[in-house]
């Protein structure tokens, strides 16, 4: 267990009960990499205006979404906040279509109109990034509903802040996903902060979600959100037991931003020096300190990152030649037929 927040210790016992062999890890390994190149190239297209309006970068909190992706069936469900791009990134979506959609491009995976806050890829299980605080657990939990009512197996990871946890929403599908036995993971990335208010702040318990999750007939299951490995391992674990009709599990992933809340937030109500330990424990070079610790070749994850930076320009230039969506599709997507002609 975690025992401190901004702190945490060391690795707990795996869910699974092993580490990942060699080919996972270096899955792992690439997944970070990718998210991280694809965060810093959305920050530069940002700053110079060619994204369309804001973004929310998850920028140091890669292992968590990129431990459940790797752990992940392909028909699976992801349901995520306007902190998304990692977990829509993670599910499969090209960068091509996602840098498209930041940038309003009819390339984009929302055909431009849905920008940075609302990703969307229902064909890799990518079942949207919400805006309103909270709002997607209770579909998440509808989503996982239809699953066990259909017998398929698939099971839905649902993703969200620690701001979350104060939300009515929160309550309300934590408690009917126990009610019901749900194949639901509720996984809460807590990065210390709720916007710009320390969740420590407004929250009666140290844990917001561990520290609720036996009010609802849950293991209290706290990790620490920076190691790759563990958040595949606990998260795996989970989902394979709600697969296996084990019910809803709720993972508590304590991390760390590295920027401010959104693009327009310098962060600067953070105390320097939390903000440069966390920085120490970034997730990419500590794992890749790992890797190469346990024999793996530094020329291997080398060319990972080059192969990575390659695929960035090539997705970025690929965007940047899509033209922005014609008025002629305002009306598409918008009710079901793709207009309102129906309701007349």
């Amino acid at each position: 267990m975690v025992t401190d927040m901004a702190e945490p210790q060391d690795r707990p016992i795996s869910a699974v009960g092993q580490r990942p062999d060699a080919d996972t890890r270096l899955d792992l390994y690439r997944m970070m990499v990718r998210m991280r190149r694809f965060e810093e190239r959305a920050y530069k297209l940002f700053m110079r205006g060619l994204v369309k309006g804001t973004s929310h970068l998850g920028t140091g909190m890669e292992a968590i979404a990129a431990g459940a992706a790797v752990a992940m069936r392909d028909d699976d469900y992801t349901f995520c906040t306007y902190r998304g791009h990692n977990h829509t990134l993670g599910r499969g979506a090209s960068m091509t279509a996602l840098l498209g959609e930041l940038m309003g491009r009819e390339i984009g995976v929302c055909g431009g109109k849905g920008g940075s806050m609302h990703l969307t890829s229902t064909e890799h299980g990518a079942m949207g990034s919400y805006a309103i605080v909270g709002a997607h657990l209770p579909i998440a939990a509808g989503a996982a509903w239809s699953a066990q009512v259909r017998g398929s197996g698939q099971v839905a990871v649902c993703f969200f802040g620690d701001g979350a946890t104060n939300i009515g929403a929160f309550h309300e599908a934590l408690n009917l996903a126990a009610v019901w036995g749900l194949p639901v993971v509720f996984v809460c990335e807590n990065n210390l902060y709720m916007e710009y208010t320390p969740i420590s702040a407004v929250t009666a318990v140290p844990h917001p979600a561990a520290d609720r999750a036996a009010a609802y007939g849950l293991d209290a299951i706290l990790i620490d959100g920076n190691d790759v490995e563990v958040t595949y391992e606990q998260i795996g674990g989970a989902i394979a037991r709600a697969r296996e009709g084990g019910g809803p599990a709720l993972i508590e992933a304590v991390t760390y931003r590295h920027g401010g809340h959104s693009r327009a937030d310098p962060g600067t109500y953070r105390p320097s020096d939390e903000v440069d330990s966390w920085l120490a424990r970034d997730p990419i070079p500590t794992y890749r300190d790992v890797l190469t610790s346990d024999g793996v070749d530094a020329a291997v994850l080398d060319e990972i990152e080059a192969d990575t930076d390659a695929e960035v320009d090539e997705a970025t230039t690929q965007a940047q030649a899509s033209s922005p969506p014609s008025p002629s599709v305002i009306e598409r997507d918008v009710w079901a037929d793709g207009g309102a002609a129906w309701r007349n």
